[in-house]
């Protein structure tokens, strides 16, 4: 009895570990791999993770809001492969290692967190969206089955019916994509399904010459989109815009009957609710009352200005936005979910987008499950694998709250009216266009060129102008600003505002720096 008490009882420390350890003896072994116990040293592994953590936490988190930090440190691509060691060698390196090539990436990183970031539609740091991101990157889930992912599919759930209540509908479907450009993909296809249902079986044989309408400033994915769904990019009638970049309803009406009287199929007319350069938002009202006239389906890419929706200021924005079969809209960009996180939401309570797109894997969405099967959602998407992107959202919404979240709308237009009237008041900037949301588009014009008359040698300079200024920022480090030529007006800079950490001071640092970088020109 004694000797089986002992065996009962604690053991020291050396002989649990003994006992841990496989021996020799039991060692299995299968085309001379040994496969007993992990692989992995766990311990190693938790410790790396720990001491990454902290590294992001000190170099990312706490500068993010640092405006003496650097937005970028620049360096040419060939100079940066050096730096970077990219090779992978057949022999793995040790942690310490690991944890500078981490510093490396972080220190040679565009800081998209940082305050003076003002180059995409997307900025600023969110930090409940970041810990969600932390977690799901942790957890790894795919969100396709509720037996693998039960909690971020109720989620999506959630987020999906808020965002359908925001638009204007009373029910509605939808799904979260990897980008906005995915989603005008999506709502293509899914339009044209509409219109066609047997396409998903027969394919294109036999078909009508199908085509579409949309903005001549709409988002370059509608060509993408065309040209992978195989409907052709000839077939994406453009539609003239007025002076500010606005879709003008009596020409899509005309390009719509032209098209029949072609004797093609007309089958969508994709708008835009904030376009990506001017920040245009189309007449809604009158685009769905020629889509009710003729059947078309009504596509919405809100993917910048869907945001607005939260602000009862400036919802307005998208008035008759509820009338749209399908829209696109990306919390990642003003309301700051992190990238990626777009939805497409879709008017309908029929299963269109199952229809559309399930597959019906039997080894996946079997029918027999002992739950509800009917939050399975991923055969309603075209991948398989898929990220929980709507988690991020809900987490700052959760944070937030919705006033919270009108309230970074609203801020980031009201900076954006501050730096339009400093414009106005300085020297040497001139302004496109009066804005009606964030994009604040301007030239800055040098001293040497001020008294000049605006002639084809004055434009021709003033070309020249922001691209240069845009290099010596970089290399500056000082902000990040995005400059383009767009429909016969030479370059200009577009200042996007969106991140909370943006300050009134940072408006007048913009300014004053370009000024600064650009004098001498």
């Amino acid at each position: 009895m004694s000797g089986d008490s002992d065996r009962q009882g604690p053991v020291d420390g050396d002989t649990a570990q003994q006992e841990m350890i496989p021996s020799k003896k039991s060692a299995v072994l299968v085309d001379g791999v040994v496969l007993n116990g992990p692989m992995t040293d766990a311990r190693a592994g938790e410790k790396f993770v720990e001491e990454a953590c902290r590294l992001i936490m000190e170099e990312v988190v706490l500068k993010a809001t640092d405006v003496n930090e650097k937005v970028c440190e620049w360096r040419p691509p060939e100079q940066l492969k050096q730096l970077l060691d990219l090779e992978m060698r057949d022999s793995g390196e040790p942690p310490h290692r690991l944890l500078e090539l981490c510093r490396d990436v972080i220190r040679y990183s565009v800081k998209t967190n940082h305050p003076r970031f003002f180059n995409q539609l997307y900025a600023g740091l969110d930090y409940y969206s970041l810990v969600a991101r932390f977690m799901t990157e942790a957890l790894n889930p795919s969100v396709y089955t509720y037996e693998v992912s039960p909690v971020f599919l109720l989620v999506e759930e959630a987020v999906l019916k808020k965002m359908i209540e925001f638009i204007g509908w009373k029910e509605g479907d939808g799904i979260f994509n990897p980008g906005g450009s995915v989603s005008n993909m999506y709502a293509m296809n899914l339009a044209r399904y509409k219109y066609r249902p047997d396409i998903k079986e027969k394919g294109l044989f036999g078909l009508p010459r199908l085509i579409l309408f949309t903005s001549a400033e709409c988002h370059y994915s509608m060509k993408k989109a065309a040209s992978f769904l195989g409907i052709g990019t000839e077939n994406v009638c453009f539609v003239e815009t007025d002076g500010r970049g606005k879709m003008i309803p009596e020409e899509l009406e005309k390009k719509v009957w032209q098209a029949r009287k072609e004797g093609a199929a007309p089958f969508l007319v994709c708008a835009t609710s904030g376009t990506t350069v001017l920040g245009a938002f189309d007449p809604l009202d009158e685009i769905a009352d020629i889509c009710e006239r003729h059947s078309l389906w009504l596509h919405v890419d809100a993917s910048w200005g869907g945001s607005a929706l939260m602000s009862r200021k400036h919802r307005k924005l998208l008035h008759g936005i509820h009338r749209a079969d399908s829209v696109a809209w990306n919390p990642h960009k003003m309301l700051m979910a992190g990238i990626q996180c777009c939805a497409l939401l879709v008017k309908d309570n029929s299963d269109l987008l199952k229809k559309c797109y399930s597959a019906k894997a039997s080894y996946l969405f079997q029918q027999d499950k002992f739950y509800d099967v009917s939050y399975d959602t991923g055969d309603k998407s075209i991948q398989c694998s898929r990220r929980p992107d709507a988690f991020k959202f809900w987490m700052t919404w959760k944070a937030l709250g919705t006033l919270g979240l009108e309230e970074r709308v609203n801020r980031a237009l009201a900076l954006s009216r501050y730096l339009v009237d400093e414009i106005k008041k300085r020297e040497g900037f001139k302004l496109l266009m009066e804005p009606e949301y964030a994009n604040v588009c301007f030239w800055y014009i040098p001293p040497s060129l001020r008294e000049m008359e605006e002639g084809p040698e004055f434009w021709a300079k003033l070309n020249l102008v922001a691209p240069a200024i845009k290099e010596r920022m970089m290399k500056k480090g000082s902000l990040m600003l995005g400059y383009q030529p767009h429909r016969g007006k030479v370059n200009f800079f577009r200042q996007v505002v969106i991140s909370p950490q943006v300050s009134r001071e940072d408006m007048d640092f913009l300014l004053d720096e370009i000024d600064l970088l650009g004098r001498d020109m």
